[in-house]
């Protein structure tokens, strides 16, 4: 699905190029539900320079499901998922 930037919890992490951590979907103005049981979300943006790759988008069931602590393996998980992307592989 391509969402605009700007528009969602994905379009607005696309757009600023950061991270965006959800608590409630039901509180965030604009958003969309891909699920109509997702209750928290996490997005994070894949970036190379200045270029966005995609996002990581991460939803839950549960009101609050995700934490700093997530937010930061997620980032790490996205920083080896550029590289890996960005990186010439061999053969």
């Amino acid at each position: 699905m391509r969402i605009p930037l700007g528009r969602g919890v994905c379009g607005t992490a696309a757009g600023r190029r950061q991270s965006v951590l959800v608590a409630d979907v039901h509180t965030f103005p604009g958003h969309i539900a891909c699920d109509a049981d997702s209750r928290s979300e996490l997005v994070v943006p894949l970036v190379h320079g200045d270029s966005l790759l995609g996002v990581q988008d991460l939803d839950s069931p549960r009101l609050a499901r995700f934490d700093a602590g997530d937010q930061a393996g997620c980032e790490a998980l996205a920083a080896i998922i550029v590289r890996h992307l960005t990186t010439p592989q061999d053969g």
